[in-house]
């Protein structure tokens, strides 16, 4: 199972945080601490794989992978396998390269809602649903099309908006 989702900047400020697992508020900024001291620290030259279970207990892993500006970290147990995270990272980025046109920074930063329904869309609960980006922004451009066709409807009969002029 998928335990949190993290996209961090290289300052170490947590751009999304999608925990699966509750854990109170101040847990999960100490969390987000510690992955991103362990992750400053770590040389280029390195693998991308960590033992999370100083951070996250027991039975943790923490895959990441670093696109420009941005870390992006899936924390899982081992139920799942860490290429399969890190291709799962892949397909989230190629995703949101797809919606935003080469995503960065400030894309995240103000399409925060469109962030979690693409994200939505791969993970569920801590479990994988889609893992092609395809499937994805077909998934993503129908909730589109449907919110643009829930918006033109017009909710107020031509009759009472007359009444209501008069």
């Amino acid at each position: 199972m998928i335990k949190a989702v993290l996209v961090m900047n290289t300052q170490g400020k947590p751009r999304l945080a999608k925990f699966y697992e509750f854990q109170p508020v101040e847990q999960q900024q100490e969390a987000i601490r510690n992955v991103f001291s362990v992750l400053c620290s770590r040389p280029e030259n390195v693998s991308n794989f960590v033992d999370a279970e100083s951070i996250f207990g027991p039975d943790s892993r923490l895959v990441y992978k670093h696109f420009a500006t941005l870390y992006f970290v899936f924390i899982f147990d081992s139920s799942e396998n860490e290429l399969a995270m890190l291709d799962l990272i892949q397909v989230f980025v190629e995703a949101l390269d797809k919606c935003f046109r080469n995503v960065c920074e400030l894309d995240i930063v103000f399409n925060y809602s469109k962030l979690h329904t693409i994200l939505d869309e791969i993970i569920l609960g801590g479990q994988v649903l889609e893992t092609s980006s395809t499937e994805v922004m077909r998934a993503i451009e129908e909730i589109a099309r449907l919110e643009a066709a829930s918006s033109a409807i017009n909710l107020v009969p031509k009759s009472v908006s007359g009444w209501r002029s008069r």
